[in-house]
């Protein structure tokens, strides 16, 4: 059977609803918009649920362990546990749509987050990586939310778009690591340990995001855009002089995509998990801890509208240059800052989430560009498996190269690397 036989198969079973929006341009600018908005609201909660792991992770495994050797393990393992939630997420989503996959990654995050609470209380090590693994999908999640508002942009949106769904995240993300100090004395005040604190906010925060896309995120933007390509393939095939095609993969596209998301992630993750522990040794309390990576998450993700603006403007690769440029300069400030001051922490903590946010945009635009939408979900879960897996090689090596080195070294290695 051939593929137009099998896209004018597909078109006449599909639901009034959905043809309705294959047929109406207005519809679909409208679902693009709501899509957005929901997406958005998601974001804000997502984006607290991930910062009580970036502030609070190592600290909780040091006191457990009582090692500076296995700080890095616990980013480790919640990044790792998110390399496998992307591969689900995503082909959940080539499957079922957006909603499913995202909701059911919110979810996982927020049960994993209960269980690194159950392990503070009883202090499981076990339990708590464990724990961590499966928080990790809150993690995956939060960035595979990005690809929903790109499902009905057109390609000059598309950089614009992912910006929109990451900036959201920063009211949550910078808010979180700012809880800190208040949730641990809430945490104390119940009976818990104090660092267990940012995971209750965790829990409540993924499983509330999980909830808004579940209930809210229809239509679905994924399964309106399969169809409106079904469409205009089945469009195209009914011309007289039409010779079929198969529908194009940029493996090189794809690859440099991966390639850019993959180095700024394992840089990141690797400076900003030691950061905490960096801190301690020099007189820093958890709120200064807090502020600092409240900071970077604010690095990370609220310079993205500008961002976007760019990476569609002036170019993808453009801004993947910026990325390594601005990841090296901090590198160097995090290296040769004084441990005491402040002021020069911040400085490269918060170059190191711009240098992040740069790349990430850049290759995730790259990514959309390289993909259609018969694998676009799937080999998006795919690439961010390989992001996360970065992300995990880069936390647990930083403990070991700290242990044995110094953070200066650390930062040095990292910022050149890109």
């Amino acid at each position: 059977m051939s593929r137009q036989t099998d896209d004018a198969a597909a078109l006449e079973s599909q639901p009034e609803w959905l043809q309705a929006y294959v047929e109406s341009p207005e519809k679909q600018k409208a679902l693009y918009k709501r899509t957005l908005l929901i997406v958005v609201f998601s974001q804000i909660f997502g984006g607290a649920g991930l910062a009580a792991g970036i502030t609070v992770g190592a600290l909780l495994a040091k006191d457990m362990l009582g090692t500076d050797s296995v700080a890095g393990l616990p980013i480790a393992l919640f990044t790792l546990g998110s390399a496998g939630a992307a591969l689900v997420v995503g082909r959940l989503s080539q499957r079922y749509g957006r909603r499913a996959g995202l909701a059911s990654g919110f979810l996982t995050g927020g049960i994993g987050a209960i269980g690194v609470i159950i392990a503070a209380i009883t202090n499981n090590i076990f339990l708590l990586f464990a724990a961590l693994l499966i928080y990790g999908a809150g993690s995956a999640t939060n960035l595979q939310a990005r690809y929903a508002g790109t499902d009905l942009a057109s390609s000059k949106q598309r950089a614009t778009a992912v910006s929109i769904a990451m900036v959201s995240t920063t009211l949550g993300a910078v808010a979180g690591p700012n809880l800190v100090e208040a949730m641990g004395e809430f945490a104390i005040s119940i009976g818990l340990p104090a660092l267990s604190g940012p995971f209750i906010l965790a829990a409540a925060a993924y499983i509330v995001a999980g909830l808004v896309l579940l209930f809210f995120l229809r239509p679905d933007p994924f399964v309106v855009a399969r169809a409106i390509a079904l469409a205009e393939r089945n469009a195209k095939a009914s011309s007289p002089d039409y010779v079929e095609e198969e529908l194009v993969t940029d493996k090189r596209g794809i690859g440099v995509a991966a390639l850019i998301m993959v180095l700024t992630q394992m840089v990141m993750v690797a400076i900003m998990t030691m950061t905490p522990v960096h801190m301690g040794h020099h007189g820093h309390g958890l709120s200064a801890v807090g502020m600092v990576i409240g900071f970077h998450i604010g690095a990370m993700y609220l310079p993205s509208l500008l961002t976007g603006v760019l990476v569609d403007k002036i170019g993808r690769a453009t801004m993947a240059v910026a990325s390594g440029v601005t990841l090296l300069i901090s590198g160097i400030i995090a290296a040769v800052a004084p441990g005491e001051s402040m002021f020069w922490i911040t400085l490269a903590l918060i170059l190191l989430g711009l240098g992040w946010n740069f790349g990430l945009i850049s290759g995730t635009a790259l990514l959309v560009d390289a993909t259609n939408p018969t694998n676009r979900a799937k080999m998006q879960g795919t690439v961010d498996v390989t992001v996360a897996l970065s992300g995990a090689t880069g936390g647990m090596l930083s403990g070991m190269v700290v242990a044995n080195s110094s953070f200066a070294f650390l930062s040095l290695a990292g910022g050149y690397y890109p």
